[in-house]
């Protein structure tokens, strides 16, 4: 009775706890938030300005005392107090008009892979403070293949390369577990920094990092193609102090992002190269699934499959799969249950 009466009020929920961006999924209701992970504060009062979106287009434009910052780094929780006062705001905005004083979801919440003990109780403890019931907690590359509609429980070989934006996860699947693996810091994030530290070498020019986003999604490729891309970006001249306008090509960009790719690329044949013969044989009939937001660079793909030798697609809406993955494990929690980690030790719980 009383699980019928939680499941009513306070539907469970999946999150993809992202660097770059949280992605909330209600049972039943599917993904209702889709937000990027930055908290705007007053420190002055200790009240939270913004969050998501709004808090994003303040970045590098705010007074003394606003602080914007982004609570998870290569996604690990690196500020308790704010990454719980994100996760609370979400959960509500969740339950809003259900007239509930307090929601109290169960969450099933993805984390990269080789956390530390220590971190997998960070992130439970912040989804109990925030307003969770109970947290399972599962592995970002197992969601996305999930998400994918991979066949995780059969006795095959699935590689899935998840890409977001602090780390790039590469695991080998089968049989519901993760055979090999390999995470890297390098990740959306880094591209953009490499476009920074780019420009302002061959131009003298400071870019934000949001700027740098824009620049990556609008021409940013990993391979060259027929049709010569241009930009135009604005920044500060490092020399004369002012705004200044030039123009970059996709060229341009790809040569910026050249270092990052490659060692994306090393990562994946190291990967291959400790992988189980059997399990290669599968991966190089069934192919390498891209997912998360890096998966979206335009050609990734094609540069992957033409140095690895494999084919490799993306998946659809990669930048949403860990959080449907979540979902899917929320609809079906029984069947799917191995696919979770054990929870850490909580004596009090």
């Amino acid at each position: 009775m009383l699980n019928k009466f939680f499941k009513k009020f306070f539907p469970d929920i999946g999150i993809d706890l992202g660097s770059a961006n949280t992605l909330v999924y209600v049972r039943d209701r599917g993904i209702v938030i889709n937000e990027s992970s930055v908290v705007a504060v007053n420190t002055r009062t200790d009240e939270i300005l913004a969050v998501g979106e709004e808090a994003k287009k303040m970045i590098g434009k705010t007074p003394v005392y606003i602080s914007v910052s982004k609570p998870l780094a290569q996604g690990i929780i690196t500020d308790f107090e704010v990454a719980e006062k994100m996760l609370k705001y979400f959960i509500e905005r969740v339950h809003q008009g259900r007239f509930i004083p307090l929601p109290r979801p169960r969450v099933v919440i993805g984390i990269p892979l080789d956390t530390t003990e220590v971190e997998r109780k960070a992130v439970e403890d912040v989804v109990i403070q925030a307003g969770g019931r109970k947290a399972f907690l599962i592995e970002e590359p197992m969601a996305a293949a999930i998400g994918a509609r991979l066949p995780i429980q059969e006795p095959v070989g699935t590689m899935i390369v998840d890409i977001g934006g602090g780390t790039t996860e590469i695991a080998v699947i089968s049989l519901g577990g993760i055979v090999t693996w390999k995470r890297l810091s390098v990740a959306g994030d880094t591209l953009n920094q490499d476009i920074i530290y780019y420009v302002r070498v061959n131009f003298n020019l400071l870019l934000g990092e949001s700027t740098a986003e824009e620049i990556k999604i609008k021409i940013g490729s990993a391979w060259s193609s027929n049709e010569i891309k241009e930009t135009k970006i604005r920044g500060r001249d490092l020399i004369s102090g002012l705004p200044k306008e030039i123009l970059v090509n996709d060229a341009q960009i790809r040569e910026a992002m050249n270092k990052s790719i490659k060692t994306i690329l090393e990562a994946i044949r190291n990967t291959l190269e400790t992988t189980p013969p059997e399990l290669v044989a599968d991966i190089y009939e069934r192919g390498i699934t891209l997912t998360g937001g890096g998966a979206l660079l335009q050609n990734l793909d094609k540069l992957i499959s033409k140095e690895i030798q494999i084919p490799v697609r993306v998946t659809d809406d990669p930048l949403t799969a860990v959080v449907r993955g979540a979902g899917i494990v929320l609809e079906d929690l029984e069947r799917l249950k191995d696919v979770l980690l054990l929870p850490t030790v909580h004596p009090f719980r």
